[in-house]
């Protein structure tokens, strides 16, 4: 078993595209950055920007659902089925509230957290049963910010969080090769522990 399909979840927009909940997105950007021929283009079918590539060998796809964040699923669920990728193949990438910035997590599994872009897809899949890659964004209450959630979500960090959450992405990219080769324990430890 191995990572055929890489999921950065955001939402899309000049608007959004600093702001916290992008997160997902700005790994997958640097990953398609740094892959050669991954050029994230617009897949109408799919209603997201995708790329096909591979990485050790192994075919490989980009995602970002350009269905905003509560929809994410549609494009997930869509492109699974068409080229036929289980769930436990999927590596969603998306912010964390409950993960200081600075801080990534690699987990199978697993209840949504509250977040609706994981509650979609796992409504799409029709099963919990996929990797997750938690990039840490805070949360208002740990940081001492009187703002709710979803005002917090959709803002910009401050420049000393986005520089930890920054660190976070380039730890994460760093297992990535690691977790599309399979070796989910070996990616898990190198990532948590570094």
């Amino acid at each position: 078993m191995s990572i055929r399909l890489i999921v950065g979840l955001g939402n899309p927009g000049p608007e959004y595209e600093q702001t916290r909940h992008n997160a997902g997105f700005w790994l997958v950007d640097n990953l398609a950055n740094s892959l050669p021929g991954a050029r994230l283009q617009r897949e109408t079918r799919f209603n997201a920007l995708m790329a096909k590539t591979s990485l050790g060998g192994k075919e490989l796809w980009l995602l970002e659902p350009q269905t905003y964040m509560n929809r994410s699923g549609q494009s997930v669920g869509a492109l699974a089925r068409f080229y036929k990728i289980n769930p436990d193949e999927v590596l969603v990438v998306h912010d964390e509230l409950d993960l200081p910035p600075g801080s990534a997590k690699l987990k199978k599994g697993g209840s949504s957290g509250g977040h609706n872009g994981l509650k979609d897809i796992t409504s799409a899949l029709g099963t919990q049963d996929y990797w997750r890659l938690r990039i840490g964004i805070g949360h208002p209450r740990t940081l001492n910010l009187a703002q709710p959630v979803a005002d917090f979500v959709l803002h910009r960090p401050r420049r000393d969080e986005q520089l930890l959450i920054d660190e976070s992405i380039e730890k994460a990219l760093r297992i990535i090769p690691i977790a599309v080769a399979g070796d989910f324990p070996k990616a898990t430890m190198e990532l948590h522990t570094a």
